[in-house]
């Protein structure tokens, strides 16, 4: 296994040596085997949302389907493996998200290799292998068992776990793609709102709606507005009923944060000194607030002193691997060449980020995938968890409106109001109704219920009680009218009462 390692090392420091010849920009990054999967749970519940309307895919499918990709793009036989349905679709979509995000996973980096070099260090199987999280007997294994709970209280911060360590260090390498690579849109979903800026799903889906509308990457979308309304003025700034400016705060906040990180990247010479005040602002940013017993106080503290560790030893190496070739003139910075037309100082320092990020994604894979794609991204806030596929899921939109139309509520209050006053009424007034038997279909006998009339004949009434419900009705009383004129009497020929009239007159 160490030999796999030291050669999946050797094949990205050919590829960051070679890829000018191929690629348009140095500052690619690449993909490890978690971010490769957690795109594929992305991916299939984009297709999924196209297909069915709702944004989710279970688990069992995202690693049925994990399997068989792989196999596919390492061109492997793939007996045995279950393609999905739409498996070619998903994988269209994971493809272009990797090149719309400007990285590419290490399969393009394994098969690019073999183009640009002669040697083959790695078999497909061997890279298999690793990206799936094979482990061999010699690996250890990592303990899984809860921490012990101390007795009495301490000041001592709480040991914290492997997930909250892994999941600040996902974090601190998001700020630090960014400013390499600002088109990665899940480096600023998983940085947006970390330390908590009120930047929750609702302000995620309006920012992805802003950079589709506008072709362009998350953190592009992000940077424009925030630099229209400060320094737009009011002929340029967005309108009022922008999405975006009821987010404007943390917007502006995050904002000001990279902008404070690109200042630092471009103003120190040094490379291990800048990256020093990149991890040390961005701890103050994490810890802000927070008290030393606190878990994620001990899960900062570690994964940044890790980070200050392996940049030491990266630049301790490059400053050997410089000395050896002294006396050889620099050569002059070509159109392909990091920081071009931009300051030169951070050049060595975007040179010793990328080293970082590399090995980062030549970690091995976690083995829980069920506790990575559903992992506990806002447990730095101290809210409730949620994975990032639910982070990318739009929330309902509330717009006041009734789910059912007006016509659907008033037959379903009909039907309710017939069985209520069902048993009760034909109990008392039995003698007045007709059994459904001896009716039939009830047409032709001159009564009709609530549910033989029409829907707008029963709207016309305020109630329905004042519809005929018997079939005889009680015949009416003969009223006599006296002491007036020309008035019919209920019983008298309209002839009669012609001829009675000239008497009354005279």
């Amino acid at each position: 296994m160490a030999n796999v390692e030291e050669n999946l090392k050797k094949m990205v420091r050919i590829f960051r040596r070679e890829c000018h010849r191929v690629l348009e920009s140095e500052r690619t990054t690449i993909r490890g085997p978690d971010e490769m999967l957690i795109i594929l749970q992305l991916t299939m519940a984009e297709i999924n949302k196209q297909e069915t309307g709702e944004f989710g895919v279970a688990l069992s499918d995202v690693l049925l389907c994990w399997r068989c990709l792989l196999l596919d793009r390492l061109q492997l036989p793939s007996e045995g493996c279950r393609r999905p349905d739409n498996y070619e679709p998903i994988r269209r979509e994971y493809e272009d998200f990797l090149k719309r995000t400007n990285t590419m996973d290490l399969i393009d980096v394994y098969l690019m290799t073999k183009q640009l070099s002669a040697e083959e260090l790695l078999t497909p199987e061997q890279l298999l292998h690793f990206i799936s999280g094979g482990v061999s007997e010699e690996d250890p294994v990592e303990s899984t068992q809860a921490p012990p709970c101390p007795s009495t209280p301490s000041s001592q911060p709480r040991p914290c776990t492997a997930q909250m360590r892994r999941v600040v260090r996902r974090v601190l390498c998001s700020y630090l793609c960014l400013l390499l690579n600002s088109k990665d849109d899940l480096a600023l979903a998983v940085s947006m709102d970390t330390p908590s800026r009120a930047l929750g799903r609702t302000a995620f889906t309006d920012l992805k709606h802003a950079a589709r509308s506008g072709h362009t990457s998350l953190f592009l979308a992000v940077t424009s507005f925030v630099r229209a309304i400060q320094l737009g003025g009011k002929g340029y700034a967005p309108p009022e009923d922008h999405p975006l400016r009821r987010h404007l705060k943390g917007l502006a906040e995050f904002v000001t944060f990279t902008d404070n990180l690109e200042e630092i990247l471009g103003d120190t010479p040094d490379p291990s000194v800048a990256c020093g005040k990149l991890l040390s602002r961005m701890r103050s940013a994490l810890l802000k607030g927070r008290s030393s017993g606190e878990q994620i106080y001990g899960a900062v503290e570690e994964t940044t002193a890790a980070l200050r560790e392996q940049i030491s030893l990266l630049h301790t190496r490059r400053r050997e691997e410089d000395t050896l070739t002294t006396g050889i003139s620099p050569a002059r910075p070509k159109a392909y060449a990091i920081n071009h037309a931009t300051a030169y100082m951070g050049r060595a320092t975007v040179k010793l980020l990328l080293e970082l990020l590399d090995q980062e994604a030549l970690a091995p894979p976690c083995r829980n995938k069920a506790e990575l794609l559903t992992e506990d991204q806002a447990a730095l806030n101290g809210e409730e968890g949620h994975a990032l596929v639910m982070l990318y899921r739009s929330p309902e939109v509330v717009t006041g409106e009734s789910p059912k139309p007006l016509r659907s509520r008033v037959q379903a209050a009909q039907t309710k109001d017939k069985v209520k006053r069902g048993a009760g009424l034909r109990s008392q007034f039995a003698c007045t109704y007709v059994e459904e038997a001896e009716s039939g279909d009830g047409k032709g006998d001159g009564c009709h219920g609530d549910d033989d009339l029409p829907l707008n004949r029963v709207l016309d009434f305020p109630s329905t009680s004042q519809l005929p419900t018997c079939k005889h009705p009680a015949p009416k009383r003969n009223t006599h009218t006296t002491g007036t004129t020309g008035t019919l009497h209920p019983h008298t020929d309209p002839e009669e009462q012609e001829q009675e009239q000239p008497i009354n007159k005279a």
